[in-house]
């Protein structure tokens, strides 16, 4: 595990996941379609304090990839296997700030070398889906444990999937994108105080583009992913960090009603911290929209004290 254990981080956790279940079971929260993970930085290149409950749960991942996919193709850039270029940087922008899909896909045609359209057969489909697969095989070559089991090569869809993007994730949605609350909160903790492979120059661009600026005018608009998510719940005087995803009915039950974030807080005189929150249902996605941001409070208000 890339985290420790804590017995007073614990214990505050241990209360978060009674107190949610609690407080929220009205609104649709029950114990087997939420999981957590919950950091608490040590410095950077150390070890944060950790807990997980129900950190395993691979489930649709909406949006959440595509911090994965920023940390791949700043990592291809410094590479030199891609070329940073106007279009790229404007799509890497989007895709976190407003969380494309168009902009996210740009991103993945770049960085595999391939475009998502007409059927292929044969070895043409091949070869194709074994250059998509680079995303994977991308995260896999890093050696972390979490992110076994996982998927995030499929393209951001907002219905059912057409060509050879609907051969590749399989008729029935067998091979559709997954992802842990483990996996997700390693990826933050590796951006902000570890070791992923990014020189210095590009884990602060990751940083720069993450960043959730309040003040700001984008925070002013509906796709800002703050208000309905974990951020609307932070202290005023916090700095946070964040990538969320929501999907409601997408035309496939397998991709539908998710709400998720992946978030990190910044607090004078607190230690940062990581929070990955994964949920599954119509109530907490679509009939409650704030209830992920009073979830929010719940953390803060036993993480931060």
């Amino acid at each position: 595990m890339f985290f420790k254990s804590n017995a007073d981080w614990t214990g505050r956790c241990e209360s978060i996941k009674a107190r949610l279940l609690e407080q929220f079971s009205d609104q649709g929260l029950t114990p087997d379609n939420f999981g957590f993970v919950a950091l608490r930085e040590n410095g950077f290149g150390e070890a944060p304090d950790g807990f997980s409950y129900r950190g395993n749960w691979r489930c649709y991942p909406c949006s959440l990839v595509k911090a994965f996919h920023l940390v791949h193709v700043l990592s291809a850039i410094d590479a030199g296997r891609v070329e940073d270029h106007e279009e790229l940087s404007r799509a890497m922008r989007d895709m976190i700030l407003w969380s494309t899909n168009t902009g996210t896909n740009y991103v993945i045609d770049v960085v595999t070398g391939t475009t998502g359209d007409t059927l292929l057969e044969g070895e043409s489909f091949d070869a194709w889906r074994d250059k998509r697969e680079a995303l994977n095989r991308f995260f896999r070559d890093l050696g972390w444990p979490e992110f076994e089991g996982c998927n995030i090569s499929q393209k951001l869809m907002d219905d059912v999937r057409y060509g050879r993007e609907a051969q590749y994730s399989g008729r029935s949605g067998e091979y559709l994108n997954v992802l842990t609350p483990l996996a997700a909160a390693r990826l933050f903790h590796e951006i902000f105080a570890g070791t992923v492979p990014l020189s210095d120059v590009a884990r602060t661009r990751a940083q720069d583009i993450l960043l959730r600026d309040r003040e700001s005018a984008e925070a002013k608009q509906p796709r800002f992913q703050v208000a309905d998510f974990l951020g609307a719940g932070a202290p005023a005087e916090a700095r946070i960090w964040s990538k969320a995803g929501q999907n409601s009915w997408t035309g496939d039950p397998r991709a539908s009603y998710y709400k998720h974030d992946l978030i990190r807080i910044a607090m004078p005189g607190n230690a940062s911290i990581i929070i990955c929150l994964m949920t599954q249902g119509k109530q907490i996605c679509e009939v409650y929209p704030k209830a992920v941001p009073e979830i929010g409070k719940v953390f803060y208000d036993i993480l931060l004290a």
